[in-house]
């Protein structure tokens, strides 16, 4: 069965731009690069990953794609642009060349005005990204889920991903709203949504494999098998996991699906969603 990881980051570690790392995160304090996540892939019978930025510059493009250059596992490279700029589509089109480069994403999750996404200007964007093919990656949290329903709603030619479910509070065990608003959001064809960054929205040092089911079912009725792709989150799921851990959670819970199902799951809907071809 192919498997293909559809969310990782690598970075070379700066203090200052990786701001994000605090103290309580040390263990990511570190460089990690391709090579440190190959062998990790092999292991676990995957064919490739998708790296999502994690720094908002135009070097973060070159640094990602040199490395999809140099390493054939790599099979997309979800970067970043301003989707606000207004030389944006010149910028698009200086990108074309890069195959591997399949989308962008912006951190929305950490913007003071929780709504940024239906900015006029922002909305133009995202018109910009449909014209040229670009998928787009939303990394939110609960509170903008309404939010994206309206921005997909508005731009069905657009294919969008929400990241990590949507980040809810598994740790707390608050599960109604955010599922009411998932299944909101799964209303629309045009979004799929990455099974991904559980285990650090989960208690980091106690958690089971039992916390995750009940989000994990309001994700398969909604979403169904047809639009969830498995994302590791490696590195950032070192804080609370390994990925031999973060693998078995899904291992676990796949088992009961079948096997059309879970090759959908663990590798057909990157390639569908990112266009990879393998």
């Amino acid at each position: 069965m192919l498997k293909i990881d559809g969310h990782q980051h690598f970075w070379k570690y700066n203090a200052e731009r990786d701001n994000w790392i605090t103290e309580e995160m040390a263990v990511l304090r570190s460089d990690y690069l391709p090579i440190q996540l190959e062998p990790l892939l092999k292991q676990h019978g995957f064919s490739g990953s998708v790296v999502i930025q994690s720094a908002q510059h135009k070097e973060e493009n070159i640094f990602q794609l040199k490395n999809a250059v140099k390493y054939d596992f790599i099979k997309g490279v979800v970067g970043w642009v301003d989707l606000q700029a207004e030389n944006l589509e010149e910028k698009l089109e200086a990108m074309l060349p890069y195959e591997k480069l399949k989308g962008f994403r912006h951190i929305l999750q950490g913007e003071a005005d929780r709504a940024l996404m239906l900015n006029p200007q922002f909305q133009r964007g995202m018109k910009s990204l449909s014209r040229f093919g670009y998928t787009y990656d939303l990394l939110i949290l609960p509170d903008q889920l309404i939010y994206a329903r309206e921005l997909v709603a508005a731009h069905p030619g657009q294919a969008f991903v929400v990241d990590h479910l949507g980040k809810p509070d598994i740790k707390n065990q608050h599960l109604d709203d955010w599922a009411k608003d998932i299944n909101g959001l799964a209303e629309y064809e045009n979004i799929y949504c990455k099974v991904s960054g559980m285990v650090t929205e989960a208690d980091l040092q106690h958690w089971k494999k039992a916390d995750f089911r009940p989000y994990l079912d309001v994700l398969f009725e909604s979403f169904g098998t047809e639009r969830l792709i498995f994302g590791s989150d490696w590195p950032v799921c070192l804080l609370a996991a390994s990925y031999d851990e973060v693998f078995g959670i899904m291992e676990d819970y796949m088992a009961g699906f079948s096997k059309d199902e879970q090759a959908r799951f663990w590798g057909l809907n990157a390639l569908d969603f990112y266009q990879i071809s393998i």
